[in-house]
């Protein structure tokens, strides 16, 4: 078989580092004498390659070259260090994206909703138009998911809507927080619009998310800037039972009922529920 020899040239770029006690141009033009500056390589780029048969003259000169030069090849230190170099930075960069994915991870981590959870439902009429908010809550009583029912529509727009409640879930569930939704979707314009009926505290919207998110905000984030009617606030007067006693009871509301349908007002309905505190009581 014929041998052949390969040439590969490379380009260099480095620059060599002096240190000097004093700064003066006597000192800047011996510079180019001094033999004890530090390399450091910028830069090596392949140029090309050469192909020669390998011939007999060749295999001698290559042969006595590397006999009389016992050096080790520039080429292979540069290859060396630039391989160590770029490993390293690969290394670095990976560990850094794996740290950058562990964030984004507990950043954007999913909470998913309960099998069993709370909520409320609330129906409102606009214009000829029927709509059903349902919502869906955590333990807590954060709004997780909400769904939107309408009557009198197109398949379309019974799409449209559901995609846009399954998109908003999402978010909330991603920890999108509730207020940004409420000030992305308030006061947007587009039939049908006007008067409500079925709700006390909204009286008329602009559109149907206007309603959506003005009827959220109320419920969950207690927006009253965003309602057309004042809340009614119970005196405290009309409280039966001791402030001891109001505190367990008022945890025992909180975890059995929707905070949403409530509207967070719980002291408010502790009297309505009052009647209904001897049977919650745990037999000892």
């Amino acid at each position: 078989m014929s041998k052949y020899l390969v040439e590969t040239f490379y380009t260099c770029s480095f620059k060599i580092v002096h240190k000097i006690d004093e700064l003066n141009e006597k000192k800047l033009s011996e510079l180019e004498n001094r033999n004890d500056g530090k390399v450091e390589i910028i830069d090596v780029k392949l140029n090309n390659q050469k192909t020669k048969k390998l011939t007999k003259e060749n295999n001698e000169n290559y042969s006595k070259k590397s006999v009389i030069n016992n050096i080790p090849d520039i080429t292979s230190l540069v290859n060396e260090k630039i391989s160590i170099s770029n490993k390293s930075k690969d290394m670095q960069e990976i560990e850094n994206n794996k740290i950058n994915n562990k964030k984004i991870l507990l950043q954007h981590n999913r909470s998913k909703m309960p099998d069993r959870r709370k909520g409320y439902i609330q129906k409102v009429t606009i214009g000829d138009h029927k709509i059903y908010l349902h919502t869906g809550e955590y333990n807590d009583g954060k709004v997780g998911e909400i769904f939107i029912d309408m009557n009198k529509e197109g398949e379309l727009v019974k799409a449209l809507m559901n995609n846009f409640a399954i998109a908003i879930s999402l978010g909330l569930q991603y920890g999108v927080p509730l207020d940004e939704f409420v000030d992305a979707f308030i006061e947007t314009k587009f039939e049908p619009s006007g008067e409500i009926k079925g709700n006390d505290r909204i009286l008329n919207a602009s559109s149907i998310l206007d309603y959506i998110f003005r009827e959220l905000a109320i419920s969950y984030l207690g927006r009253e800037d965003l309602a057309h009617t004042p809340s009614i606030v119970k005196s405290s007067e009309e409280k039966i039972i001791s402030q001891d006693e109001e505190d367990n009871f008022l945890k025992l509301v909180k975890d059995i009922t929707s905070k949403g349908f409530v509207r967070s007002n719980y002291k408010e309905k502790l009297v309505d529920l009052s009647n209904v505190r001897i049977n919650l009581k745990s037999k000892k």
